[in-house]
């Protein structure tokens, strides 16, 4: 049972790497909040986390709503505000940005209904980068988050590569590393750190909708020091670490999490 009053706020709570940071820090005694977007199909799920927290003894709270809305997310920061006026000394120690959702369409293409539309770039760029640094203004300017703060996103290796389709998203995770690096600037006079983690090629709900991720896999298996994908958990093992004390001087970097996978020159295995 958890006697910490620190809380962690991830958006994208449901699944992948989003479950598993909720559960590998509820097991350090961090109470969650959760924010997830789920149809009914999708709730039975996010019970499922709900039982596991209860029985790691920690207290959570979860909203299921886009994280994008200006005004749901003030309905977050409301019941947040709430939920520390019933704990004395509660502060969010760590938020996770790993929000996945945004449009998978080539830039050029032959029939315009084809090609990525303004309103697809502007909603991916909203929801995997821009949403970040709205959400870490309101958690800051409410007070409900300190000293020994920690700001994580999660980005990929399309942050600087290319593949079909996935102009928009690769645009939003170079822009959410940016952002991650002026957040780690602009928040260390709160002594609060930004940083974010670069994960492995995963197997997730996010992966499964990328076209050609059977290829993107096989190749992650060859070039992979360890000849496996990176999981959810090797990603919440290191939230886990960045939430210690001692994790305070690392700040503004993109840490990869893959095993050596990104640095294996995928030629050398053609040879």
């Amino acid at each position: 049972m958890s006697t910490s009053n620190r809380y962690a706020l991830i958006l994208g709570a449901s699944s992948g790497f989003g479950r598993a940071a909720a559960l590998g820090l509820a097991r350090d005694g961090h109470h969650i909040i959760g924010v997830h977007l789920d149809r009914a199909a999708g709730m039975k799920q996010v019970d499922e986390l709900k039982a596991e927290l209860d029985a790691l003894g920690v207290r959570h709270l979860f909203f299921n709503m886009n994280a994008a809305d200006a005004d749901r997310r003030a309905e977050v920061m409301a019941a947040i505000k709430a939920e520390f006026a019933n704990h004395e000394g509660a502060t969010i120690r760590l938020l996770l940005h790993s929000l996945a959702f945004g449009t998978l369409k080539p830039f050029i293409a032959d029939e315009p209904n084809d090609a990525i539309s303004q309103k697809n770039i502007e909603m991916t760029m909203d929801v995997m980068a821009n949403s970040l640094v709205y959400y870490v203004q309101d958690v800051v300017r409410h007070g409900l988050m300190g000293p020994g703060g920690r700001v994580v996103g999660l980005t990929s290796a399309g942050s600087t590569r290319v593949l079909p389709s996935y102009g928009a998203v690769s645009a939003a995770k170079a822009a959410l590393e940016s952002y991650c690096r002026q957040l780690a600037l602009e928040l260390a006079p709160h002594a609060i750190t930004a940083n974010t983690i670069r994960a492995g090629v995963t197997y997730t709900p996010a992966l499964a909708k990328i076209p050609g991720n059977d290829v993107i896999m096989d190749n992650a298996f060859m070039r992979n020091p360890y000849h496996r994908l990176t999981t959810p958990d090797d990603v919440a093992n290191v939230l886990r670490l960045l939430a210690r004390d001692e994790a305070a001087w690392i700040n503004g970097e993109v840490i990869g999490v893959d095993g050596g996978e990104d640095a294996v020159d995928l030629t050398w295995w053609k040879k």
